[in-house]
């Protein structure tokens, strides 16, 4: 039985996947199995993976593209690890990302079942990278990444104030994946945020604070997707959203400003407008993020 299950789901990445592998593999705890589910890809991707004289290396593919739940419950079902790691494919990690993170849980009591890490965006377009580094003000609260704990952390992701990219940084025991019964596959889009949510309701999440994550951004989905997306987010946590809203947190709120900044970036500025009036009054430290989508809101109607 290995230490650690890698499963990497990937759709027509062929380009970039070895990176992913590469740095799975090449991890200091060397006792891993890396499981990579093609999507049934139309590219050359079956043939980068098979290029591996790697015994832990295993491919996977769906005959029919399934999404990216669907293809990371496929490798949870194929593995062995004591605990299961996600790695996107176009993603990379430091070496010393996996024993790291596993001597971390495995260091403290039997409640701690999951640890994340930092990241690090790495982008040639300037502005891509400015937009990873104000997004955190746009129309939520400052990202607090480094927080630890249990079931009170699900406040914090609700409120968009902890982004912890757990689709590349989260190692979880195996047996509580299998509790959970894997990933929601009705998800679309916010599936490494729904299943972490699932997890903090089985154990505590801690933080190793350095940024073993390299993350390369690439074209987010377009503002009516998030929306849709966002609307079966918050339909499938409705509980914990009354709860918290009860309690004086204005969730909902938070995410339709998130939503009218995303609409202001793509030059919707109607739209956005609408989104942020019915949205949480944006604080002063969300300002320059808000200026910086109307600027590039203007830039892509001046380029359409």
């Amino acid at each position: 039985m290995p230490t650690v299950s890698v499963i990497i789901p990937t759709y027509n990445r062929a380009d970039v996947l070895p990176r992913a592998i590469d740095s799975a593999l090449g991890q200091t705890l060397s006792d891993v199995e890396v499981i990579v589910v093609d999507d049934a890809s139309t590219d050359d991707t079956e043939a980068v993976v098979t290029s591996y004289d790697d015994p832990r290396v295993t491919y996977l593919c769906h005959e029919t593209n399934q999404g990216g739940s669907a293809a990371r419950n496929t490798g949870i079902e194929e593995s062995s690890g004591e605990y299961i790691a996600l790695l996107d494919s176009d993603d990379e990690w430091a070496s010393t990302k996996l024993e790291q993170q596993v001597e971390t849980i495995e260091r403290r009591s039997d409640e701690w079942v999951a640890a994340y890490c930092g990241t690090t965006i790495v982008d040639d377009d300037a502005s891509n990278l400015l937009w990873e580094r104000v997004k955190s003000y746009v129309g939520g609260h400052q990202s607090r990444e480094g927080a630890e704990g249990g079931e009170k952390l699900v406040t914090e992701i609700l409120m968009e104030n902890l982004h912890t990219s757990a689709g590349s940084t989260l190692v979880v025991e195996s047996d509580v994946v299998d509790r959970i019964d894997g990933f929601d596959e009705s998800f679309e889009r916010y599936q490494d945020t729904e299943f972490l949510i699932r997890v903090l309701k089985q154990g505590k999440l801690a933080y190793v604070d350095e940024p073993l994550l390299l993350r390369y951004p690439s074209g987010g989905p377009s503002a009516d997707a998030v929306r849709r997306a966002n609307a079966h987010f918050l339909r499938v946590f409705s509980d914990d959203v009354v709860e918290l809203e009860t309690r004086g947190y204005n969730v909902t709120g938070v995410h339709l400003s998130a939503l009218g900044a995303l609409y202001l970036q793509e030059g919707r500025f109607d739209t956005g407008v609408t989104f942020l009036r019915a949205g949480s009054t944006p604080g002063l430290s969300q300002l320059p993020g808000l200026a910086f989508n109307v600027l590039k809101g203007v830039q892509n109607r001046l380029d359409a």
